[in-house]
């Protein structure tokens, strides 16, 4: 695990510590009112901006989480830095989907802070990974 300097970094690194249980409900309580999740991606699951909890955990968490066995995946902070509200952070997904095909996706994270919860998040990863991993269901 990495390790956290600032308020910034310390509410980032709760925040994939509780989605890396699975709970959801503790996720959404991380949550800002206006946040909002963009995956950087096109074309596969979970594509497109998605915001305020109900949009982020009921209806693009959820989901995408529900293709994997239940808890996964995990994420696994390698790397972080900060200036200001502004979190960068490389992490690797690993798990197993629900039908038990291993997942193992490399990720970066731009995630922004405000009144010390997550408002914003851009999530970059191997997309081509993705889908073609869910092309060969």
């Amino acid at each position: 695990m990495v390790q956290a300097d600032t308020d910034a970094e310390r509410t980032v690194v709760h925040f994939f510590e509780t989605l890396s249980t699975g709970d959801l409900e503790k996720v959404r309580v991380l949550l800002h009112d206006d946040v909002t999740w963009t995956p950087q991606v096109k074309d596969i699951p979970g594509a497109g901006v998605h915001r305020g909890k109900k949009g982020i955990i009921d209806e693009f968490l959820a989901p995408v989480r529900g293709m994997f066995k239940p808890g996964d995946p995990k994420v696994h902070l390698l790397s972080i830095v900060s200036k200001g509200p502004l979190v960068m952070l490389e992490s690797h997904g690993l798990g197993a989907l629900a039908n038990g095909k291993p997942y193992d996706n490399r990720y970066a994270w731009a995630v922004e802070v405000r009144d010390g919860k997550i408002f914003a998040i851009r999530e970059y990863m191997d997309s081509l990974y993705v889908s073609k991993l869910f092309a060969a269901d």
